[in-house]
């Protein structure tokens, strides 16, 4: 059974591929993708369309032509195409014609043949020990200050133990904190979209960060959302952390994340338990577990002077 929705009756092998990527911009939005997925997909699809002739039916294009379309794209067209846009590029044409070929729609895949290119991109910047420490320190003295914020650090606390992403953290609701039991308290990461269900998880929480919690909300008192501010405004907050501290790094709640991610590795965490904290599906483990190693041993090469030195 396919786990396509189904495509409209008028759409066969006999379309042009202009109304068939409308339909299918209403299949993504339908099964919750991301608006940045969305747009990007659509325009990559319509860049197919304006290569091909515009009566070509949906049927008869081959594998050959999209070959010729992605070898147009490098080297033809005069547009810079980097080796993430041709991987995403493949990604959308793929899934593409793999929809209308599941539902009966065309009698075979033209992409099913065009070979995948695998891009990792740049390993992302993290909080050394020593960096995590000085930026707690400065959260830890706005809320020890004259006049007492426990804002900054139980936001940075938070993400630098749980490791949830920017729109997570955003979406905290007070009912997602229990404290029913005081000895185990935990933060339930929950999705209005049934199909990002398997993102929803338990993230333990500790006494220290409970404290600081309670000192916020008598602080701020939040009616619902916990952090009541629009992401640039959390952002400008860590910012402001970051440089308090001497960062030459922009901290933000991506670097958080990886932060997190890395202590846990490197800690001996069991990589299974390390993905599902992060909430994130096997599939995209294989880079984030790809880059963790990276991240690791990175930063072993870069420590192992100074040890070796002192040893000496």
């Amino acid at each position: 059974m396919s786990d396509y929705s189904d495509i409209p009756p008028h759409i066969n092998a006999q379309t042009p591929l202009a109304p068939i990527i409308r339909a299918w911009e209403i299949y993504l939005r339908d099964q919750g993708k991301s608006p940045y997925t969305i747009k990007s997909f659509i325009s990559d699809l319509s860049l197919l369309a304006g290569y091909l002739p515009p009566d070509r039916a949906v049927g008869d294009v081959t594998t050959r032509e999209l070959n010729n379309f992605l070898g147009w794209l490098q080297h033809g067209r005069g547009v810079p195409c980097s080796p993430k846009s041709l991987a995403r590029r493949i990604t959308a044409i793929k899934a593409f014609f793999r929809w209308l070929h599941q539902n009966g729609r065309i009698a075979a895949d033209p992409a099913e043949k065009v070979i995948q290119y695998s891009v990792i991109s740049p390993l992302p910047q993290v909080l050394t020990p020593e960096e995590e420490q000085k930026v707690l320190e400065v959260a830890e003295a706005h809320r020890r200050g004259r006049k007492p914020d426990a804002r900054p650090y139980t936001l940075l606390s938070l993400l630098l133990h749980t490791g949830i992403k920017k729109g997570e953290c955003l979406n905290i609701h007070r009912n997602h904190i229990d404290n029913s039991n005081p000895e185990a308290p935990f933060l339930f990461i929950r999705y209005s979209n049934p199909r990002n269900r398997y993102k929803e998880r338990k993230l333990p929480l500790s006494q220290a960060w409970m404290e600081a919690y309670q000192e916020y909300l008598e602080q701020y008192q939040p009616r619902d959302v916990i952090f009541p501010w629009s992401a640039r405004r959390l952002e400008y907050l860590l910012e402001d952390i970051g440089e308090e501290a001497g960062l030459t790094k922009h901290l933000s709640f991506d670097m958080c994340r990886w932060t997190c991610a890395l202590r846990d590795w490197q800690s001996g965490t069991e990589r299974e338990q390390i993905r599902q904290k992060l909430g994130i599906s096997k599939i995209q483990w294989r880079e984030i577990g790809m880059k963790l190693q990276r991240l690791a041993e990175s930063t072993t090469l870069e420590q192992t002077p100074q040890d070796s030195q002192v040893e000496r």
